[in-house]
């Protein structure tokens, strides 16, 4: 019985090692060898080792280098030269239909304007229109809106200008020159007839055919001194113009622009008033010569 205790002694002493050697040595019984206890000594310096080996895990970390190759997904980027195809398309450029100067089928000299209706404030601005603004004030200045003098400028949108109240509304799509030009001419409109009206100076009573055209076109900036109507036949380039077509012959001028006519004459006008005025256009221009500003 006591040997197989010491048996027993030993074997616990190799599992655990040389982690306590002391307490063994303090409780073993005299007389009693237990030499094999060094055995576990030499376990140590090899389990260590081995741990050692653990490290090399470290170098599978490596890995994480092959996440940088990712970056290669960047070069997808180059699908952006696909944008070349755009130098394919055709070069296409954007103008204005000719201006008409007749009536167009099913048109009537009575048709009347309904949609929008914008103004050019003084600083440049564009609110809606109210009609009430062009006289309306407030204490302390008029109402947003209200032109410092003259007529409103007046805007619609597209290509083709419209009479609002007796006056025209300049086309948004239109060049600066020929919004000018309505808008100048608005500031004669209601004046009397006089014959030779607006040659002598831009500043008139009243004017006659050319007078009234010149005025309009010195609006735009186009004319420096007033012409007759022989010399409108000579003025500018033959045919008609994209935005504006001065008719003329030796004994009348009007003009036409961007669907309008400017005209002192009340020829299929139901008004039949006589004096510059904005009137609607003609069915047919039978005998006048079709001259216009270049560019226009």
């Amino acid at each position: 019985m006591r040997l197989r205790h010491v048996c027993t002694v030993g074997s616990a002493f190799i599992a655990v090692g040389a982690f306590a050697p002391a307490a063994f040595a303090d409780t073993t019984p005299a007389g009693v060898t237990v030499g094999g206890a060094t055995a576990p000594a030499n376990i140590t310096p090899s389990g260590a080792t081995g741990a050692t080996g653990a490290i090399g895990a470290t170098g599978s970390t490596g890995v994480t280098g092959a996440t940088g190759s990712s970056g290669a997904t960047g070069s997808s980027g180059a699908t952006g030269s696909s944008g070349t195809t755009g130098p394919a398309l055709p070069n296409v450029t954007i103008t204005a239909p000719l201006a008409p100067i007749v009536l167009g089928a099913g048109q009537t000299a009575s048709l009347a304007y309904s949609g929008p209706v914008y103004v050019e404030t003084a600083t440049g601005a564009l609110v809606p229109y109210v009609p009430q603004t062009m006289v309306a004030s407030v204490s302390g200045g008029t109402l947003a809106g209200t032109p410092t003098s003259g007529p409103p400028h007046l805007l619609v949108p597209g290509h083709t200008a419209e009479v609002v109240r007796g006056i025209a509304a300049a086309p948004e799509d239109a060049p600066l020159a020929v919004q000018r030009i309505i808008w100048a001419a608005n500031r004669i409109i209601g004046r009397p007839y006089v014959f030779g009206g607006g040659h002598r100076s831009f500043i008139s009573h009243g004017y006659d055919c050319s007078g009234t055209v010149s005025f309009a076109l010195h609006g735009g900036r186009l004319l420096k001194t007033p012409l007759d109507s022989s010399q409108f036949a000579i003025w500018g380039r033959g045919g008609q113009g994209r935005w504006m077509t001065v008719l003329t012959n030796p004994g009348h001028a009007y003009l036409d622009i961007a669907g309008l006519r400017l005209d002192t004459s009340a020829a299929d006008d139901p008004s039949n008033q006589q004096g510059p005025a904005w009137r609607p256009l003609r069915p047919g221009n039978p005998g006048y010569t079709l001259r216009h500003p270049g560019g226009l």
